[in-house]
């Protein structure tokens, strides 16, 4: 008996204990009381009464990420198709997710399986390939909506692969395929043209240059042969004018001889009969060009029979 009451105590220290809890961060626990919802335990030490309070739930209030496997769906032009979504969730209220739906993962992926084959049925075959934000947008919103009574957040829905049928993804490759054919056609007819432009661009700036070449050719020797030109008139000019210059000195000089032996015959103060053989000198002088007629002074008409008698005298002595 002695033994019982410390294990009594100690039993009852030990239950004390173990019913200190503590909620680590990020988690909410759901607290019922005689069977009825009580409160929420958010981060921290909180006691848990023996025997009238028991955890419910432990909810994570993270982010969560949930990856479902594909499902079918068609398209409006009758394409069926597999289609597998990831969705991103938030708990928001603990209280709601406990409470507000049994499997919440298993109602939050029909809901998904189900929206989604609505939104598809909408769309053909090509607007479904194309239309990926358009649909992970219209998802997300109804997702959000049906789930905010769970206390759940729905923040984002994300389509991971869509995957036709077989056949229509050997057209599709065969399309494609042909696409980028045409596309590198089209390339190649742009690389062509681009450089038979370039080519003929060269060609017209090819003979511009040699066209300006031979005017600059052409220009210059127009100039030089106009300089040259000038400098044969130049030449020919400074020849005539020293020629002019040479006659009108040659007959400075003659004229200066003339007036100087004047001078001098005036200052030697000759008679008559000096006078006379000079003009008779002049007269030879004149006789001897080319003149037809030749009109003789009466001054010198005597000098002139006189020196035709001496001539025949002389004539007659020598023979």
């Amino acid at each position: 008996m002695q033994y019982v009451i410390p294990v009594i105590i100690v039993f009852i220290f030990i239950v004390i204990i173990s019913r200190f809890k503590i909620v680590p961060q990020a988690q909410v626990y759901v607290i019922e009381r005689l069977g009825a919802f009580y409160q929420e335990w958010h981060t921290g030490l909180h006691f848990l009464v023996p025997f009238f309070d028991k955890i419910a739930k432990k909810v994570s209030i993270k982010e969560q990420v949930v990856d479902f496997k594909p499902q079918p769906v068609i398209t409006k032009d009758n394409v069926t198709m597999q289609i597998d979504t990831v969705v991103f969730f938030q708990v928001t209220n603990a209280k709601q997710y406990t409470y507000g739906v049994e499997r919440p993962l298993s109602a939050i992926e029909n809901l998904s399986a189900t929206t989604l084959r609505n939104i598809i049925g909408e769309l053909e075959l090509d607007s479904t390939l194309t239309s990926r934000d358009t649909i992970n947008t219209k998802i997300t919103a109804i997702l959000d909506e049906a789930t905010d009574r769970w206390g759940i957040k729905v923040n984002r829905v994300e389509l991971k692969n869509i995957l036709p049928p077989r056949e229509i993804q050997d057209a599709m490759e065969k399309q494609m395929k042909a696409e980028r054919e045409r596309r590198e056609k089209i390339l190649q007819a742009e690389g062509e043209k681009k450089s038979q432009v370039l080519v003929a661009e060269g060609e017209k700036e090819s003979k511009i240059l040699r066209a300006e070449a031979e005017k600059q050719s052409e220009i210059l020797k127009a100039e030089a042969e106009k300089q040259a030109m000038i400098l044969r008139a130049d030449a020919v000019r400074e020849q005539k004018i020293l020629e002019a210059e040479g006659e009108a000195q040659a007959i400075n000089m003659v004229q200066q001889a003339i007036a100087d032996s004047i001078v001098k015959l005036n200052a030697a103060n000759p008679n008559g009969q000096v006078i006379a053989l000079k003009s008779l000198e002049a007269f030879s002088k004149a006789a001897d060009g080319k003149a037809t007629k030749i009109i003789i002074p009466s001054e010198i008409q005597g000098l002139a029979g006189l020196a035709a008698g001496l001539k025949e005298i002389v004539q007659k002595d020598a023979e």
